[in-house]
């Protein structure tokens, strides 16, 4: 529970509705307690950080102001929304946030109407906040509708998709775009975008004498009116980036201190009267109140459980590499051996391993900023002038980038690697970042090289092959660390489509394909059976598959993908194109949507985990409860 000693105000806040009921000139001590509350919860429990910090201000303002959950404020990509969360009646769960159970990191609707639209993917507020404007007036009623957009989200197609679409419109949406000037994403915020939100200066004068000018001049429609508006725009265009937005159809206000409770209120109350489509341009600073993370705002953008007093402290002691961690070191190695590669990351340098090599290859590293399809896309043209670009992205991010893939490389047999970090189960982060569905995704995409890697050094050596083949290729490996194998230092291919028979036993073939082989390989050392580390989802090893089908009774195929379309299903439909009938047991994700949780926590949800395994096996066949004694002294 919240000490209401060290939070008067904001102890007594269990709802919008109660934060409505203070004096206005108490906001900024509200925001003060909400900044601190903010700091001590997510250092008891970890999670996003600095992004939260750079609204409570403007958080503070919106509830405020608007008949929340009535009126419904639209949150893009969620790492900014514990503060809102906090006023929303989770203030004394929020510790909780992202544990089995707690508070999700993200908005999710199921769990609060003021969560108005779920979302975990950047770039959505504006699209969905539109659609909710346009049914709202079909309606025939005023609830007042406003998204909340980063301008590091502001960089994707989408959100310009939106922006076109808004502003023109026949008739006019009531709709509030506020963006969230930071300049940063995870990452510093790049691209044209950016640089031209940069050059702004404050322009509350020039404001004043747009406002002060149309009631002067009357008509805008008369010839001084229309000359005044030129040279406005002319003006404006050389100093705040106001001339593209109006362009589109949104009347423009700012840039503004987002930090500025009173100067804040000011504005949104007179935005909050106007009607159509308007914007509204505030800067904030990432980790705002808390020095260190304004210090460093890449490494505070979240952050695990930490003393607020002494800020995060990095464990001593050496540790296993991630798989992000191997992605880092091949990608610096194999640039080293051919100047051909370049790399590229959808505004995921940190995530994705590409610190290192933008720093050792500046010239090879392309950010694309938050536009996944370009990223594809960018790559494929690379591709068709000789080069050999390295796509660095999330498997759930890829799935944006889903048509490029498929229509700009994989069509044309273009020479493109993907290297797909966070596959399968990801855990605290939710279904939002899960990637659940890459292997069924890219499985059915023709002239795909698809693999999967069973450990550390697997994955730098099929990172390898995918990179020396000619054409596309997916490499897609799990979040976090491996089993610990060493690394070896070569660049050396393994060849395509060929299986490891790991262990041969009796009965049951167990056919395992990346993360899930060192837990398969436990359940077949004790039950004495077959095991087979897949490596490849496409091709598959036919030979090896074949072979197998005569001399053993069931085959069970394992993957962290959901069982529909995925590998398994690739097995299925080779023995069924060889007219083979043998009893096939599938395990993998289930067809749902999995909360948030640990990953291992998940895993075992699913039935993935050794005991888990093991259990569907005994299930399907009991006598194999007997057997291991006898298979351990047959196979020595």
């Amino acid at each position: 529970m919240i000490d209401s000693s060290r939070y008067p105000r904001l102890a007594r806040i269990d709802a919008p509705s109660d934060l409505r009921q203070f004096e206005e000139s108490e906001l900024p001590a509200i925001a003060d307690e909400l900044r601190a509350y903010l700091i001590e919860s997510v250092g008891r429990s970890g999670g996003h950080f600095g992004a939260g910090l750079g609204v409570i201000e403007l958080t503070t303002a919106l509830h405020y102001l608007y008949d929340t959950p009535d009126d419904r404020i639209v949150w893009d990509v969620g790492h900014q929304t514990y503060p809102h969360k906090i006023l929303t009646g989770r203030r004394d769960r929020i510790h909780t946030v992202k544990q089995s159970g707690g508070v999700a990191p993200f908005p999710k609707r199921e769990e609060s109407g003021y969560d108005t639209f779920g979302v975990g993917h950047s770039s959505t507020s504006i699209s969905a906040a539109l659609g909710m404007a346009v049914a709202n007036a079909r309606a025939g009623n005023d609830r007042r509708v406003v998204a909340v957009i980063g301008d590091g989200a502001m960089t994707a197609g989408m959100a310009f998709e939106a922006l076109n679409h808004a502003g023109g419109m026949d008739t006019d949406p009531d709709l509030l775009v506020i963006l969230n000037d930071n300049r940063m994403s995870i990452s510093e915020a790049v691209g044209g975008l950016t640089r031209m939100l940069g050059r702004m200066t404050g322009s509350q004068t020039l404001n004043a004498l747009r406002e002060g000018g149309k009631k002067l001049l009357g008509d805008k429609n008369k010839p001084p009116a229309r000359f005044v508006k030129r040279w406005e725009e002319h003006w404006k265009g050389m100093f705040v980036p106001s001339t593209l937005f109006e362009e589109m159809g949104f009347h423009y206000t700012g840039p503004i201190d987002g930090h500025d409770l009173p100067a804040l209120l000011g504005a949104m109350k007179t935005l909050k009267g106007l009607k159509g489509p308007q914007l509204l341009h505030v800067i904030t600073t990432k980790g705002k109140g808390y020095e260190l993370a304004e210090g460093d705002q890449i490494g505070y953008h979240a952050v695990s459980p930490f003393d607020p007093t002494k800020g995060v402290v990095a464990k001593g002691g050496a540790k296993k590499p991630t798989y992000t961690d191997v992605f880092s070191d091949w990608l610096c190695d194999m640039a080293a051996a051919d100047d051909r590669l370049l790399g590229i990351t959808p505004a995921m340098r940190e995530g994705s391993g590409l610190v290192r090599f933008s720093r050792e290859y500046p010239d090879r590293y392309f950010d694309t900023a938050i536009a996944e399809q370009h990223a594809v896309t960018l790559a494929a043209g690379m591709a068709c002038e000789g080069a050999k670009p390295v796509v660095a992205i999330y498997s759930t991010f890829l799935q944006r980038g889903y048509d490029q893939l498929v229509h700009d490389v994989a069509l044309q047999d273009l020479d493109v690697l993907f290297a797909i970090d966070r596959g399968g189960v990801v855990g605290p982060d939710g279904a939002t970042h899960a990637g659940n569905l890459d292997l069924s995704f890219l499985r059915c995409v023709p002239n795909m090289v698809v693999m999967a890697p069973a450990d550390e050094n697997e994955c730098r050596q099929l990172l390898s092959t995918g990179f020396l083949h000619q054409g596309p290729a997916a490499v897609r490996y799990p979040r976090g660390t491996g089993p610990g194998v060493p690394l070896q230092a070569g660049l050396e291919p393994l060849p395509i489509g060929k299986a490891e028979l790991r262990r041969r036993g009796q009965r049951i073939a167990l056919l395992a394909f990346g993360a899930l082989v060192p837990a398969a390989e436990q359940v077949a050392t004790e039950l004495g059976l077959t095991l087979v580390n897949m490596r490849f989802v496409k091709p598959l090893d036919r030979d090896l598959l074949l072979e197998l089908a005569t001399t053993h009774d069931g085959f069970v195929t394992l993957e962290d993908n959901v069982v529909a379309g995925g590998a398994g299903s690739g097995v299925a439909e080779l023995l069924s194109a060889e007219a083979i009938t043998m009893p096939m047991l599938h395990l993998g994700l289930p067809d749902a949507f999995q909360h948030h949780a640990s990953r291992e926590e998940l895993l075992a949800e699913a039935g993935l985990d050794p005991a888990g395994i093991r259990a569907a096996l005994l299930a399907r066949w009991p006598d194999l409860a007997a057997a291991p004694q006898a298979v351990r002294s047959v196979a020595g």
